[in-house]
Formats: structure tokens, C-alpha cells, sequence
């Protein structure tokens, strides 16, 4: 529960509070110091997915291949996902979060195992500093086994986010595709070993915080998941830490965010790195950011492929279940170590 009796942060933050509540302020070495921060436009490689269905395939599969083993994030444009269909989930996103408190509170859950629900921060019930944030997080895989539980206000949201969930996932398959075949393994690699598959979403929402350089919208953490797909407003919060510096990631219209998750790690062996990442916020405008979360069902087995085991390169991890690893992401909350070194291989 955020301060001052109200659940949601967002009905604290537009009160007119001058300082944050001492339950979001973050110990003095664990704070953003945003100053330090280096800002580079170029800061993560941009791919131009056009090239995967023409003669440029292989180069495109080197460049995406590069990117996960050296930065663990890239963007991506012409990626297929129309302009329209971007602005359109945005938008939504937004008028749900301006929607009035008494309507929002409809979808309010602090129970993790609800597959639809509206909460706050991260984990209210274990965490012991709160996040700058507000969030609807939302299964979307299969659909139709989902979609009846998402909010019904605003009208469109069911039909305009389902299209949207379609093709981000579209977008995903190729990309698991290029990704299998960049590290030399067969295309449907990765595919066949995420059991019946699981993809879920998130809206972030980030109010303008009164005194940015004492909390964070997100700590520093890397993704449980797979893969995910980031859509962000053109309102700066993303930071990747790179070479033990935070390296800010500024928004391109238009494009999508793509970052290795934590069972990427694992099914490359550690050739590709699933990277630390957070999320500030500012003391001028609100923020929007999308992620969309593609996983492995929990019963499916995660390990390194035999392909890439040799004398040389034995097994960094032993086989895991992801239900198993989820789980202990959760209890263990966004700390800056990252959950996969609890599944190492016994050496």
C-alpha cells in the first residue's frame, strides 16, 4: 500500500506531495546518483529487422548475435508492427492510468498469482523500500483464455491491446528464431524448449516524482524471463549498466526495445548475458514504458543445449524448471544479483 491510506501510488504523487514518503527513499548507497550517469544516443546497437527476409539475412543474424553477447539489449525498427498499432497502445495505457481512482481500484490485486491485476512497486509484501510505480501487469498467452479478465474501461482496450499482443509476439518468434540460429543451433530451437509457452505484459506507470535522485521507478535487476520487448513513451527513465556504468537509453519513436533475459543465459551457455537494467524517474513528466514478458510454460526444462558443451565449455548451469526459477526470483525481490547463480552447474 503506498502512503497515507491510498493503494496506488499514483493518487499520492498527484496530492501535491513536495517530498517523498520515507518508505520510497532508498539508503545513501543505493541511490540513483544521476549525475554519473552517462548519456550517449548510440548507447545500444539499433537493428533494422528488414534485412532478416533478404540477402542481408546473415548479416542481420551476425549483428543480433553480436548484441546479446556484448550488450544483452539492442532496438529494433522495421520490425513490423505498424506505427498506429504503437500510438494505439500507448495511448490506452495512458487513459487507463487518468482513469478516475474508484475505477482503477476494479483491477487492484496484492496477490502475485492473480494473472490479471493492478498493484504497486514490485512486491508490497516483501520489499522493504518501496518503487516509484504503479503497474497493470496481465497475461496474454493464449489469449482467449485471458482476455475476459483484462479491463474493460477504457472501451477498446480488450480488442486494440489483443491486436497488439499478436504481433509483439509475432515479433518474438522471429526474433527466438534469429536468436537460435545465431548461436549455430537449429531455428526452432529455442522454441521447442519453452514447453507450451508463456507471455505476459506490463503498463508501467511512473509519476513525476518530487525528489528523483532518492528512489527509483525500477532498481537495478536483470528479467526472469526469456525475452522481453520493451515500448516506451518518448519520456527518458531506461538506464543499462555497462562496464559498472549506467548508460541512459534514450527513446526512438517507433522502435522496440529488445533485452536477453536471464533463460537466454542459460540456453547460451552464458555466451549471451542477460544484463542489469533499472528505471528513474524525473520531477517534470509522467512515464509510460510496455514490456512485454516471453517465458518458458513452468513445467518447461531449462539447461544449456549439448550443442554448445564441449571439454572447452562445459555446462555453466544445471537443468531447472521455470516455474522453479520464477519462484525464487519472486521470494528473492529486484536485488543487483542476479537469481541464475543459484543454478550453477556443481563443478
Amino acid at each position: 500500500m503506498a502512503p497515507t491510506g491510498k493503494l496506488l501510488l499514483a493518487d499520492v504523487a498527484f496530492s501535491g506531495v513536495k517530498q517523498i514518503p520515507s518508505t520510497y527513499i532508498r539508503p545513501i548507497s543505493d541511490r540513483p546518483n544521476l549525475s554519473d550517469v552517462h548519456i550517449s544516443d548510440g548507447s545500444i546497437p539499433l537493428i533494422d529487422l528488414h534485412g532478416l527476409n533478404g540477402p542481408n539475412h546473415l548479416t542481420v543474424i551476425g549483428q543480433i548475435g553480436q548484441a546479446c553477447q556484448g550488450d544483452g539489449f539492442f532496438q529494433v525498427k522495421n520490425h513490423g508492427i505498424p506505427d498506429e498499432m504503437i500510438s494505439y497502445v500507448l495511448d490506452i495505457a495512458r487513459q487507463f492510468f487518468k482513469l478516475p481512482e474508484s475505477e482503477r481500484l476494479k483491477n487492484y490485486s496484492d496477490d502475485p498469482t492473480k494473472t490479471t491485476r493492478l498493484s504497486t512497486s514490485f512486491n508490497i509484501k516483501t520489499e522493504q523500500v518501496s518503487s516509484w510505480r504503479d503497474f497493470l501487469r496481465f497475461h496474454c498467452h493464449p489469449l482467449e483464455d485471458y482476455v475476459h479478465e483484462w479491463p474493460s474501461n477504457p472501451p477498446s482496450f480488450r480488442k486494440d491491446v489483443a491486436e497488439y499482443c499478436r504481433s509483439v509476439r509475432g515479433l518474438v518468434l522471429r526474433l527466438l528464431e534469429a536468436i537460435s540460429e545465431s548461436l549455430g543451433l537449429e531455428r526452432d530451437f529455442i522454441d521447442k524448449k519453452l514447453g507450451s509457452h508463456g507471455q505476459h505484459m506490463a503498463m508501467n506507470y511512473y509519476p513525476p516524482c518530487p525528489q528523483p535522485e532518492l528512489t527509483y521507478g525500477l532498481p537495478g535487476h536483470t528479467d526472469p524471463n526469456l525475452i522481453t520487448i520493451l515500448l516506451q513513451d518518448d519520456v527518458p527513465g531506461l538506464q543499462v549498466l555497462r562496464n559498472g556504468k549506467w548508460i541512459a537509453v534514450n527513446p526512438i519513436p517507433n522502435t522496440f526495445i529488445v533485452n536477453i533475459g536471464d533463460q537466454i543465459q542459460v540456453l547460451s551457455n552464458d555466451r549471451y548475458k542477460s544484463v542489469l537494467h533499472r528505471a528513474v524517474v524525473n520531477s517534470e513528466r509522467d512515464r509510460i514504458s510496455i514490456p512485454t514478458f516471453y517465458c518458458p510454460s513452468p513445467d518447461a526444462v531449462i539447461g544449456p543445449p549439448t550443442e554448445l558443451i564441449d571439454d572447452e565449455n562445459p555446462a555453466v548451469y544445471r537443468d531447472f524448471t521455470y516455474g522453479e526459477y520464477y519462484e525464487k526470483f519472486w521470494n528473492k525481490g529486484l536485488v543487483k544479483e542476479c537469481c541464475l547463480d543459484l543454478f550453477k552447474a556443481f563443478s
